[in-house]
């Protein structure tokens, strides 16, 4: 198979990992990748907002198979004008990515087929936000309603926090993200994060995962796109996962296609795991960054296979294998995220990889033959072991091996599973 693989950050090195492993593996391209990825693909200088230079490629290329990474393309509809060109993608139309791009538009669904979520309103101007939320009272949780990288989220503990992310989102500190506000009941619980696959009739459980938001260690600080994961999550039980699919995803599934946009992709489910059970706070339409690096490390199965029954309609004649081991992922971040930070600081040493332990690059680029840190997030240590402390343990002797002055991390991830395995 001829693949090309749309994205370049950790979540998409990982899935380049992946699936150049596969022995169905033809040619490979990524575009437009980043200095790891290159170990696994050929990068391609590709505009992927130019639907039209994408599939110009695809054709010149024979390309047999398209996996868009990141949620913006999708939401933009890159897979619908590659599916028209009668070309495989995996990733959903950009009517179905709303579950991601529009808060509101989840929050609806969830509503009109009775799967378990918060309580919410939704609101197009400050005041009525606002006089909602002093009604409520904290905590209580704001969220732009469209795609603003992992940050128009606040989780106000307090109406001095509510009242002030009101108008940050009105006000344009999300851009048109924040045009439209939602406002929901804060959930009590252990967040998870769960993945499963769907071609529009049939869904497969993939795994899960917990993801750590905020910055600093204790879980302190503002929320983050993520600053480490581990797979899988304690809190997941079989039950818990039974009930998910039987509560969540399949009435997700069969309203999707009642509404007339059938899901194919993978469903990425940000959970509360409350005293009712399992609660949606959102959904994703692409693998979780950094949930991605840790699934692909513990996945067994070829993936490729997987996407592309996924992408064709056949997932009922695939299944999915994984090893007992956890995996934990630390992000080393750029002195300053979530806020302001220095870019092309130079990253002078990388170790090398090994069995169940490799380094991801996920903000990363060559300038003058070296190696530099580009964005907020930028490198993923990810390891495994036979327990969560374990595979800890190694993460973080890959981290001390990085050398580079400008990276911080979290020297806490997987704290709650690691307590657990001591209990």
């Amino acid at each position: 198979m001829k693949v090309l693989l749309i994205g370049s950050g950790g979540r998409e090195h990982a899935l380049a990992w992946k699936l150049a492993q596969s022995p169905l593996m033809e040619a490979f391209y990524a575009a437009p990748g980043n200095p790891g990825i290159a170990e696994h693909a050929a990068l391609v200088a590709l505009d992927v907002d130019d639907h039209g230079a994408v599939i110009a490629f695809c054709k010149e290329k024979a390309i047999d198979f398209v996996v868009v990474g990141p949620e913006a393309p999708l939401v933009a509809g890159l897979a619908d004008v590659l599916r028209a060109a009668g070309i495989a993608v995996f990733g959903p139309s950009a009517a179905a990515a709303q579950l991601e791009g529009s808060k509101g538009f989840t929050k609806d669904l969830c509503a009109r087929f009775d799967i378990p979520t918060g309580a919410y309103q939704r609101f197009n101007n400050a005041p009525k936000a606002k006089a909602y939320v002093r009604a409520e009272g904290a905590p209580i949780v704001i969220k732009a309603d469209g795609l603003a990288a992992g940050k128009g989220v606040t989780v106000a503990m307090t109406l001095d926090e509510a009242l002030p992310a009101i108008d940050d989102c009105f006000e344009g500190a999300f851009g048109s993200a924040g045009a439209e506000v939602v406002v929901e009941a804060f959930l009590d619980g252990e967040e998870a994060s769960f993945f499963c696959l769907c071609d529009g009739k049939h869904a497969l459980p993939l795994a899960t995962a917990q993801d750590h938001k905020r910055v600093g260690d204790g879980d302190t600080g503002p929320n983050t796109g993520g600053m480490g994961a581990y797979s899988p999550a304690p809190v997941m039980t079989p039950e818990m996962v039974e009930r998910t699919m039987k509560e969540i995803i399949e009435p997700t599934m069969r309203g999707m296609a009642e509404m007339g946009t059938p899901f194919s992709g993978v469903f990425f489910a940000g959970l509360m795991i409350t005293a009712k059970g399992p609660e949606l706070i959102e959904y994703n339409v692409r693998f979780g960054d950094p949930e991605c690096q840790v699934l692909m490390m513990r996945m067994k199965s070829d993936l490729l296979p997987l996407l592309y029954a996924t992408a064709t309609g056949t997932l009922d004649q695939v299944s999915a294998e994984w090893i007992d081991d956890p995996a934990l992922t630390v992000v080393l971040a750029s002195k300053g995220y979530p806020g302001g930070y220095d870019k092309n600081t130079p990253i002078a040493a990388m170790p090398a990889e090994t069995a169940g332990a490799k380094v991801f690059h996920a903000g990363t680029a060559v300038k003058d033959g070296k190696l530099v840190a580009t964005g907020g997030r930028v490198l993923n240590a990810t390891a495994t072991g036979k327990t969560v402390a374990e595979a800890q343990a190694r993460a973080y002797a890959l981290v001390d091996q990085v050398a580079w002055e400008n990276g911080f991390c979290r020297r806490d991830i997987g704290w709650r599973a690691i307590a657990r395995e001591k209990n």
